[in-house]
C-alpha cells in the first residue's frame, strides 16, 4: 500500500480528472466545513473494493459518505457516521466516485482518513506474473508451485498487515486529538473552579467579619 494516493480528487462531482488503474490506496486529508470532496477510484471487473474511513479530527467527529458506481448509480449511502467499512464485491469496470459530505457543519472542518485496497484481478497489480513464466517439465515444478503459493501467501498477509497498520495509526491519531481536546476543557474547567472556590471564600470571610463587626459607636 503506498501513501501517495492511487486515487484522484475532484474539488467538485463531475469534474473532469485523469484516472490510474486500481490499485491500494491510503490518503488522510482536511474536509472544509460546508463542503464535499469526492475522490475517484479506477477498478477493475469481477474483483473486489474495501473501503474503510475514519474521522480523526473535527467537532462531532462525524461526516456523510456515499459510494456510486461507474453508472452512476448510488451503492453506499451514510449519515453523520464517524467511520465505516464498506465492501464493493464483484466490482464492475470504470470509476467509482468516493464522496465525503460535510455541507451540515457551517464552521467546524474535519479531517478524513480513507483506505481503498482491492483484492482479485485488480489487487495485483504490480506483481510479477508467475503463470507466464516458463516451468521446466520435471519435479522441479512441484517445488516452483509450492514456492509460488508460498510468496503469494506471505504477500498476502503482508498486505493485510499493513492494512491494520494503516488503521491503528488512525485510530490512534483520533485518539490522541480526542485526548488533547479532553486535557485542554479538564484545565479550563478546573481553573474556572478554582476561581470559583476563591470568589467564594472571599465572600464568605468578608459576610463572616461583617457579621462580628460592632457598629454601635460608643460615646464618652
Amino acid at each position: 500500500i503506498q501513501v501517495c494516493l492511487a486515487i484522484v480528487s475532484a474539488l467538485c462531482v463531475g469534474q473532469t480528472t485523469p484516472f490510474i488503474p486500481a490499485k491500494d490506496s491510503e490518503f488522510t486529508f482536511i474536509l472544509p466545513a460546508g463542503r464535499i470532496e469526492c475522490f475517484f477510484q479506477t477498478a477493475t471487473k469481477n474483483s473486489t473494493m474495501e473501503v474503510e474511513y475514519q474521522v480523526i479530527a473535527g467537532a462531532g467527529m462525524d461526516v456523510d459518505f456515499t459510494i456510486n458506481n461507474p453508472n452512476g448509480y448510488q451503492l453506499i449511502s451514510e449519515f453523520r457516521k464517524s467511520d465505516g467499512v464498506h465492501t464493493v464485491e464483484p466490482t464492475d469496470e470504470g470509476d467509482y466516485q468516493i464522496c465525503f459530505d460535510n455541507t451540515f457543519s457551517k464552521f467546524s472542518e474535519k479531517m478524513v482518513f480513507f483506505e481503498v485496497i482491492f483484492e482479485g484481478p485488480g489487487g495485483d497489480a504490480g506483481q510479477d506474473d508467475w503463470s507466464q513464466m516458463t516451468e521446466p517439465e520435471s519435479l522441479l515444478e512441484y517445488k516452483l508451485e509450492d514456492i509460488r503459493e508460498s510468496v503469494e501467501s506471505v504477500h498476502r498477509r503482508l498486505e493485510r498487515s499493513m492494512h491494520f497498520q494503516n488503521v491503528l495509526r488512525a485510530y490512534e491519531a483520533r485518539d490522541r486529538i480526542l485526548q488533547d481536546d479532553n486535557l485542554w476543557r479538564v484545565t479550563f474547567w478546573s481553573c474556572l473552579n478554582m476561581l470559583v472556590l476563591l470568589v467564594v471564600a472571599m465572600v464568605q470571610v468578608y459576610t463572616l467579619r461583617s457579621l462580628f463587626e460592632d457598629k454601635k459607636k460608643v460615646r464618652t
